[in-house]
């Protein structure tokens, strides 16, 4: 039998006694743990108005390119540039000159046709002809004038009118130049009226109404205008997950041109009974986010719904009620049903 070396057996008492000495510095049985001390809210309920600011984009009530409806050379360019013009007003003229000479050749043919029929309605009222060939006769007369009636619309279209009243923009073209339908000949912006595009986060679709006045400013102006909705886009988008809104500007529109970049302020309805809470004192989980509730001087976790939030603090919309007590520092060092010590009571 092997003897214990005499070094290994100094080692393991020095052990022993240094395990006995810590028994000794541990915690006396019986006695209680102090509590942590921490800075809590009361919960309580307030007035809320929420109001977000959101990009929007001026436009005009009606706009659009002034395309010819035809091919051909520009014989004609009353574009005066900047300029209201009235509905109808002559902006344009396509060549049209071998439609009027087939107009001409057409009528010549009508003139005759007309004295065919005539003469051949008195003949078959003697039965001289057949009903077949007063037919015929008539026919033709009605398919030279469904000719002509279709050249005239020909020439018609070589035309180019304002299709309503508005404010016209730069030409793109001169007189002269070889045009087709799709050659943009100007712009063409109803600007008596102005609208205002913008987009609504989607947790607030259900808020935006038809009639609900939005105000909104520009680049460059120290004015605040205001304006109406009239519509949404019918359905949220899925790219950035928004509700496209228009509204009709109300009040003067001096110094807004379609197309500028607008700010827009939407205040929502009051909420009479809002319960906001400091933002330290949320703490994001896997499955939500939570807050820590004082309880007869111990930490419940509670599972909580957040809405609006600003800089210090969040709104609860669901898993708290007034005079609740929140925990608002040592969230991250505090564990459930442990115990603390509110130090003081925070606004």
């Amino acid at each position: 039998m092997n003897r214990i070396p005499t070094c290994l057996l100094l080692l393991l008492t020095v052990w022993s006694a240094l395990a006995c000495n810590e028994k000794k510095k541990s915690v006396p049985a019986g006695q209680k743990r102090t509590a942590a001390k921490v800075d809590a809210f009361i919960v309580k309920t307030e007035s809320f108005s929420e109001t977000i600011e959101t990009p929007g984009t001026i436009v005009a009530n009606e706009v659009t390119e002034i395309h010819p409806e035809v091919s051909g050379r520009l014989t004609l360019l009353n574009i005066r540039e900047g300029q209201y013009v009235p509905r109808g007003t002559v902006l344009a003229k396509v060549y049209d000159g071998d439609l009027q000479a087939q107009l001409k050749k057409l009528e010549a043919q009508l003139n005759i046709a007309k004295a065919n029929e005539d003469r051949a309605r008195q003949l078959v009222g003697i039965q001289g002809i057949s009903k077949q060939d007063y037919d015929n006769s008539l026919l033709t007369l009605q398919n030279i004038q469904a000719d002509i009636a279709l050249v005239r619309t020909e020439i018609s279209r070589t035309v180019i009118r304002a299709p309503f009243n508005g404010k016209i923009g730069l030409k793109a073209i001169s007189p002269g130049a070889y045009v087709t339908p799709a050659t943009v000949i100007a712009t063409i912006n109803q600007t008596s009226t102005l609208k205002i595009d913008f987009v609504v986060p989607e947790k607030y679709t259900t808020q935006i109404k038809p009639g609900q006045i939005v105000g909104f400013t520009v680049e460059g102006n120290n004015a605040t205008y205001s304006a109406k909705v009239m519509a949404t886009e019918s359905n949220v988008s899925v790219t950035n997950r928004s509700l496209t809104v228009r509204a009709v500007v109300t009040g003067a529109t001096q110094g807004l041109i379609p197309g500028a970049f607008a700010k827009v302020r939407i205040g929502f309805a009051q909420k009479d009974h809002a319960i906001f809470i400091p933002t330290q004192s949320i703490m994001p989980t896997a499955r939500g986010k939570q807050v820590i509730l004082v309880d007869n001087g111990k930490a419940l976790f509670s599972d909580v719904e957040t809405g609006s939030r600003d800089s210090a603090r969040v709104e609860i919309t669901g898993g708290l009620k007034p005079g609740d007590t929140v925990l608002v520092t040592g969230v991250m060092a505090t564990k459930p049903h442990s115990k603390v010590s509110i130090n003081k009571i925070v606004n």
